[in-house]
């Protein structure tokens, strides 16, 4: 099937530092994504057009619904359960005590119900102190893999098998984990080339095709499971960083940006560096299901 995608319209001028952490709640009708640096939550009502702002005391690299108005935060060094209602922290698991200068990045549920996150360094220097974790529906906490620079995805085929990226290292590696959380594969799905960018967030739709954010290339690019490039698209932003599908039928994609790290010239080309997009498509996306522990 041949992938058809709109030009990007732009939903909300948010003027993100590093916007992050798309995520799509079907039962709030709301497409939230967050700008890690300067410590927001965006919410943007589809049905009534309503936008909302919701300041938290940490970066925050994502979130995922549980149900009703609470959901876990991917704080830094801390997985926060609050309702965000009234703000009500709920439960709180301390992450990587022993890396203060490390923070959680980019995170998502499985088809399963468990939610996986990855970690880095907070300086973003050359060193591979980030690490992917999964945390299961009984609050157990496992590290799956370890030695990454700056984790991203990531995008789930099923239970078992998923990709996950290294952004410094500009590499998307597919893996297979047993249901022991033990890697049981993992190779090199794609290598960007320098003018490629780097890859950021991804999102994968049911044709299992996979969309993956450029981070200073100003673009999308939708690979095949044979890591063919099959489709591609631009924006009006350099740095493409987070997508996830949504919107009332699952065929709009959602996408986040980032001014971090742009100079002048460059803001002046792509003047809605740090925006909110909304693409149509003609394919259905995979959705991520809530976090379901069974305390909930």
């Amino acid at each position: 099937m041949k992938i058809i995608t709109s030009r990007p319209e732009c939903i909300w001028r948010s003027k993100a530092l590093l916007g992050e952490g798309c995520l799509w709640v079907k039962s709030l009708n709301s497409i939230f994504f967050v700008d890690i640096k300067k410590k927001k939550i965006f919410v943007l009502n589809i049905k009534n057009n309503k936008k909302k702002i919701i300041k938290v005391d940490k970066e925050i690299g994502f979130l995922s619904h549980i149900k009703k108005n609470i959901f876990i935060l991917g704080l830094k060094g801390e997985l926060r359960v609050v309702d965000l209602k009234n703000k009500k922290k709920i439960k709180s698991i301390i992450i990587e005590k022993n890396k203060p200068l490390n923070r959680l990045n980019d995170g998502k549920t499985d088809p399963i119900g468990r939610l996986w996150f990855g970690s880095m360094d907070n300086l973003e220097r050359k060193i591979k102190s980030g690490s992917l974790y999964c945390l299961d529906k009984n609050w157990n906490l496992t590290k799956v893999d370890s030695n990454y620079m700056t984790t991203n995805g990531p995008a789930f085929i099923n239970g078992k098998n998923f990709y996950h990226t290294d952004t410094k290292k500009k590499i998307i590696y597919k893996i297979t984990v047993n249901k022991y959380l033990k890697i049981k594969k993992k190779k090199v799905f794609i290598k960007f080339k320098k003018k490629d960018g780097s890859p950021d967030g991804m999102t994968v739709d049911k044709f299992k095709n996979l969309w993956v954010c450029h981070f200073g290339s100003a673009c999308i690019s939708v690979f095949n499971n044979k890591a063919k490039k099959i489709h591609k698209f631009s924006f009006p932003a350099k740095n493409i960083t987070n997508c996830t599908f949504g919107g009332l039928k699952n065929r709009d994609l959602y996408v986040t940006s980032a001014l971090k790290g742009l100079k002048k010239n460059d803001i002046k080309k792509y003047n809605l560096s740090g925006s909110f997009f909304k693409i149509k498509t003609n394919i259905t996306g995979i959705i991520s299901k809530s976090y379901r522990p069974k305390i909930y």
